[in-house]
């Protein structure tokens, strides 16, 4: 049985990773951070630890303990975080965040990734257990989008493409070819709300990778919370890219969305 290390974050990614890989045979450790991993990731894993973003040397020390070679990310860090007093605390964490050129998510996780290969451990691809959750291309739901939301899908498409590249989001709302929008370090939820007090009702979102995704760290994903919030918004479509983006709860999510009339494609 392979050992596994996770650096889990927040929200459902890391339960799923979990869940397929222990399908797969694998013996998960986990490294859980307090304020932002669920507490169901507990039952889903064969060892957890739980650790604060001041004891990032843990982090590496865990692993070696624990005999684990291989290594996946899942889940996001909360970016309020990123300017917290924990960072201040944990001087290993400190020095290398202030020795990278930016504070984009390629170059905080990029210098992560580093770190790990330095220290002989390896990041795995965090879709290697659940390629299935990548859907191809075409409309996912019933709904269908009409011409002028096809203009709108086409056009986000190429804004999304243009600020992905620049790691600055990858998500941008448009309305009538006009962006709305634009994601940051706030993340996709938040886009859905602001979009929604600017363009009221009818706009599109579109989400993509990177030019150059580091699938080891950084994969797109929607779920069912994206479509709640798409709802409560007032959005009529979301385009994602085809086998490129996580789609968490596809079945249940794509109900909902039939149900308010949204539409769902992979592009």
């Amino acid at each position: 049985m392979e050992k596994i290390g996770l650096i889990a974050g927040n929200r459902k990614f890391p339960l799923i990773f979990s869940e397929a890989a222990k399908k797969n045979g694998c013996f998960i450790v986990a490294v859980a951070i307090k304020g932002d991993t669920s507490p169901k990731l507990k039952k889903l894993v064969d060892k957890i630890y739980w650790l604060g973003l001041d004891e990032f040397r843990r982090v590496f020390e865990i692993f070696k303990e624990e005999g684990v070679s291989r290594v996946a990310m899942a889940g996001q860090i909360s970016p309020r975080r990123l300017f917290s007093k924990e960072i201040d605390r944990d001087e290993e964490l400190k020095t290398l965040l202030k020795n990278i050129r930016d504070r984009k998510a390629d170059s905080i996780f990029g210098a992560i990734a580093q770190k790990l290969e330095g220290e002989g451990l390896t990041l795995i691809d965090s879709t290697t257990f659940i390629k299935g959750l990548l859907p191809t291309k075409g409309i996912l739901t019933k709904c269908s989008p009409s011409a002028s939301l096809w203009l709108d899908i086409r056009f986000g498409l190429e804004q999304a493409k243009a600020i992905a590249g620049l790691d600055i989001g990858q998500t941008v709302a448009v309305k009538d070819k006009a962006v709305v929008a634009v994601e940051a370090l706030e993340g996709t939820d938040n886009l859905i709300r602001r979009a929604g007090a600017i363009a009221r009702a009818g706009f599109t979102v579109v989400k993509v990778s990177k030019p150059k995704q580091d699938v080891r760290f950084d994969v797109p994903v929607v779920g069912l919370a994206t479509i709640k919030n798409l709802i409560r918004s007032g959005a009529k479509c979301l385009a994602i890219e085809a086998d490129k983006t996580l789609f968490i709860d596809r079945e249940q999510s794509m109900r909902l969305a039939d149900r308010h009339n949204i539409c769902i494609v992979a592009a």
